[in-house]
């Protein structure tokens, strides 16, 4: 498929998948919604995983970051799917994890995986509302070391978060918006 032949494919993957449209949510950042996505039932299928993949490889290869992570949970699926694909394609990136909080026992660290100070990084979300665990997610990476060169995000409900990342000094950058899948 061609690039805009894969945006229109996974547009239509997410639409049925995991849109919930006339819904009463209560979503991670505390707010309401009518629609809810859970972007797992995409992420997680055969197809919805390669072309998310696809898609995100595309957009952070300019960036020649040295690793791809994101917080657990809405990251981990995407982050081993690009980690798969970016070997496959010759330019291996591996993945890592950000934990909600920091392992109670041995090394006591918030990132799982292959991650070392001073790598530059591309941060992963599913989607994003307020940005919040984006954030956490790059604030994680910043104090193990790590430089954060851009956040990507399956889906932006355009309800603050990139202006939020933004502020925050962080490139951002979405292959979905809310308009693609309420349309």
């Amino acid at each position: 498929m061609k690039k805009g032949q894969d945006k229109e494919r996974l547009i239509k993957i997410v639409k049925e998948k995991s849109l919930q449209k006339n819904v009463d949510r209560v979503l991670t950042s505390g707010r309401k919604s009518s629609y809810y996505i859970d972007a797992k039932m995409t992420t997680l299928d055969p197809e919805g995983s390669n072309l998310v993949a696809q898609l995100i490889l595309e957009k952070i290869m300019p960036f020649q970051v040295q690793a791809i992570g994101g917080y657990t949970l809405g990251a981990d699926p995407i982050v081993s799917a690009v980690a798969v694909l970016s070997f496959q394609e010759g330019q291996p990136i591996p993945a890592f994890i950000v934990r909600k909080e920091s392992k109670k026992h041995g090394e006591m660290k918030m990132i799982e995986g292959p991650f070392k100070p001073g790598w530059r990084v591309a941060v992963v979300d599913d989607v994003v509302t307020t940005g919040g665990s984006t954030l956490k997610a790059c604030r994680a990476v910043e104090q193990a070391g790590g430089k954060v060169e851009v956040a990507v995000t399956l889906v932006d409900r355009q309800e603050g978060g990139r202006e939020i990342l933004e502020k925050a000094g962080y490139t951002f950058i979405s292959l979905l918006t809310r308009d693609d899948l309420l349309v």
